[in-house]
């Protein structure tokens, strides 16, 4: 069975619940192996990072000025030395 055309448009046309439903589905369907402690291991994280900001051990940064030097040292990789 092929995905046609049709069959995009005719899912891109449902409710954007419906379509995040079958997003998530579908994502689900391709994972091999799931970590039972991976949203553990998440939350572990996210609280160390929340303290780390609280006690201002980090510095926080808007997230286009991030990307934005990470594009940069990608680009300066690229160029020929």
């Amino acid at each position: 069975m092929s995905v046609t055309a049709e069959k995009v448009a005719e899912v891109l046309a449902l409710p954007a619940q419906d379509r995040a439903y079958l997003a998530r589905q579908l994502i689900s369907s391709l994972d091999d192996c799931v970590d039972e402690d991976a949203e553990t291991q998440w939350l572990g994280v996210i609280e160390r990072r929340s303290r780390e900001i609280e006690e201002g051990k980090v510095e926080c940064r808007p997230v286009a000025a991030t990307v934005r030097d990470i594009r940069a040292r990608l680009h300066a990789r690229r160029q020929p030395s």
